[in-house]
């Protein structure tokens, strides 16, 4: 019986290994649970066993052979036995140790030889693709990557039928390069506090119709969270700047992006000097540049600017939800669910209405007792009882 032995997998986060000493020699008995071979990974070394009993007929991947998970390193098999792999079975090249995808690894086809990497040879055991059918596209007749999705993807019953293809470009292209530039360079750190919104839903009745007869519109709670975050950003401005190479600037004026979500995608519309608007002045901006944004008409000053950013899932049903700091500013704030809860009160039981607010901050620019105070600030003007204005 012919048995391949494997590069196994040693941990989760495992891609590949690193062969630093064969145990055995080619043409060695060797029993199964018996030291085998010796690998490095992420500087740990690891003495595998063997997977089986007979003799090491051919070692593969010599000493200083960097191997992917799963790919074959050497052959068991009985004294005599006929191995017809060995005909055509690579010895990858040490040389080829400092980049795995460029790796020479030879298949029969046809009696010739197919060149491949380990890589490939892995994807294509995944996606059940036959190397030596294919015809290699790449320099010499390497059978590239491509070459194996495109024979997956042809092939019946290897890949799932596609219901719809949407263009990854535009806006939802734009959004993923600048949150993937700002999970790769901000040092997101997240602090979250439940506050009482009783005050705050109060504040919302009084004024209700008022602002109303006023605008034409009705006062949401989201416009009385952008207020209280505008005057908690005046208290505690660290929070509204951003780094700039070795220097942290922090913004004069607060400038509040409130997200908007459409089907394409996410718009953050911008409030300027949001601390110096009224109650009625910022439900009317976020009326008028939510409707904009939804037909697609906001203008190019409508969206830049911003200084610090509010995002709001409550609506959708979301409690708590941690998000991307919008670059190049320096905290997001995450608004949830405003819920009724069971509460203790002075010692009573009572049923309060809450809500959950996350701050989301770059650990670079801001430390945890910084952004603590911020959301203690602006968790103390929500569930203050003093009557806004319109």
């Amino acid at each position: 019986m012919v048995t391949h032995v494997k590069l196994p997998k040693i941990g989760l986060t495992m891609e590949r290994g690193t062969i630093v000493e064969w145990l055995k020699h080619e043409g060695d008995i060797v029993e199964k649970g018996e030291r085998l071979y010796v690998f490095e990974t992420e500087k740990v070394t690891n003495e595998i066993e063997s997977p089986d009993s007979g003799v090491l007929r051919k070692i593969l991947a010599p000493v200083g052979t960097e191997i992917m998970v799963g790919e074959d390193i050497a052959i068991i098999a009985a004294p005599g036995e006929k191995i017809e792999e060995l005909e055509s079975a690579a010895v990858v090249s040490p040389e080829a140790v400092s980049s795995p995808a460029e790796v020479a690894s030879p298949k029969a086809e046809k009696g010739g030889r197919v060149i491949t990497s380990p890589f490939v040879r892995s994807l294509a055991r995944e996606r059940g693709v036959d190397l030596s059918k294919l015809k290699g596209s790449g320099p010499g007749g390497r059978v590239t990557k491509e070459d194996v999705l495109a024979a997956a993807t042809s092939s019946a019953g290897v890949m799932p039928e596609v219901a719809e293809t949407l263009p990854f470009q535009g806006m939802r292209k734009t959004i993923a390069e600048r949150l993937t530039q700002s999970y790769r360079t901000a040092v997101h750190v997240a602090v979250m506090v439940e506050v009482d919104m009783t005050a705050a839903t109060k504040k919302r009745l009084n004024l209700l119709q008022e602002i109303e007869r006023a605008t034409g519109t009705k006062l949401t709670f989201t416009a009385i969270l952008v207020q209280a975050v505008a005057k908690s950003l005046r208290k505690h401005p660290i929070v509204n700047s951003r780094l700039d190479g070795d220097r942290i600037k922090i913004f004069k004026s607060i400038n509040l992006g409130v997200a908007v979500a459409l089907e394409s995608g996410l718009i953050v519309p911008v409030l300027h000097d949001a601390d110096k608007k009224t109650l009625a002045e910022i439900t009317t901006h976020l009326a008028k540049v939510t409707e904009k944004a939804r037909n697609g008409s906001l203008v190019l000053d409508e969206v830049l600017g911003g200084t610090f950013t509010i995002t709001n899932l409550g609506m959708f049903g979301v409690h708590t939800f941690i998000p991307i700091i919008n670059p190049p500013e320096s905290a997001i704030l995450a608004a949830g669910l405003i819920e009724d809860k069971p509460v203790v009160v002075n010692g009573q039981i009572a049923i309060r209405p809450r809500m959950n607010l996350t701050l989301v901050f770059d650990h670079r620019v801001l430390d945890g007792a910084g952004a603590a105070s911020f959301l203690r600030t602006l968790k103390e003007e929500l569930e203050s009882d003093s009557s806004a204005t319109a």
